[in-house]
This record gives structure tokens, C-alpha cells and sequence, in this order.
């Protein structure tokens, strides 16, 4: 054997050797593509039936929020009415019930000055009259 026979042989041997490696690589790529094909399509069909329910879902939450916001603004139309009648009860009966109490009052003590004796509130003394207030003993001025 001559050194080119030798060469072409080893050349040989080391294509072998490539091709199988390679052939070995294109299988093990197949099978990552068939498992990663599968993958997809699985997630494809749990995927898109989810989607429509989250879809569905979103369009029933706007629709009660919807409600909600209708619900919120006739409280507040409602409590707007509620505060302008409480400011008209207040004028139109407020002024007249405080006169009412106040004549009631007026009333009650007059009774209950009329029921009792009247007290003497000046005590007359030779020549002048002295209040009531300084005949108690109490005395004004520095202790």
C-alpha cells in the first residue's frame, strides 16, 4: 500500500465516522421535533378553549361593571335628593318648631313662677333699699 491508498483510507474512515455521527444527530433532531410538535398541538387544544373562557369571562365582569357604575350613580342621584329635601325640611319646618319650643319654654316657666311664691328680691331698711344679694352674707371685696 502506498501512502496516497493509506490517506484515501483514512479519509474514508473519517466520513464513515461523519456521516454516522451526523445521521445519529438528524435522528435524535427528529425525535426533539416530533416531542416539541406534540407539545405545541397539546397546548394548542387546552390553549384555545381556555382563551374563549377567559374571554367570556372579561365581557360578563365589564357587564357588571356596567351595572355596578348604573347602581353608583342612582345612589348618588338619591342621595343628592335626599340632602336638597333635609335642607328644605330644615327651612320650611326648622324655623317654626324652634319658635314652637321656645313658646313651650316660655310657657312652662311662667307656670312654675306662678305656682311658686314669689320671692322678695329688695328687703327695705330705714331710709333705703338694699338688693337681696348683699342681705345673704356674702361680702364683696378683698379677703
Amino acid at each position: 500500500m502506498s501512502g496516497g491508498e493509506v490517506a484515501g483510507l483514512l479519509v474514508a474512515v473519517f466520513w464513515a465516522i461523519l456521516v454516522s455521527f451526523l445521521a445519529v444527530v438528524l435522528v435524535r433532531l427528529a425525535q426533539t421535533l416530533k416531542a416539541a410538535t406534540k407539545l405545541v398541538t397539546g397546548v394548542t387544544e387546552r390553549a384555545v378553549p381556555l382563551l374563549g373562557e377567559a374571554s367570556a369571562t372579561v365581557r360578563s365582569a365589564q357587564s357588571q361593571l356596567d351595572r355596578v357604575d348604573s347602581i353608583a350613580t342612582d345612589v348618588q342621584e338619591v342621595t343628592s335628593n335626599a340632602s336638597a329635601l333635609a335642607g328644605t325640611v330644615s327651612s320650611v319646618f326648622g324655623g317654626p318648631l324652634v319658635k314652637v319650643a321656645s313658646f313651650g319654654y316660655g310657657v312652662r316657666r311662667a307656670l312654675g313662677r306662678r305656682r311658686q311664691p314669689p320671692e322678695r328680691s329688695e328687703s327695705v331698711l330705714v331710709g333705703r333699699t338694699v338688693p337681696a344679694a348683699r342681705r345673704g352674707g356674702r361680702k364683696r371685696g378683698r379677703s
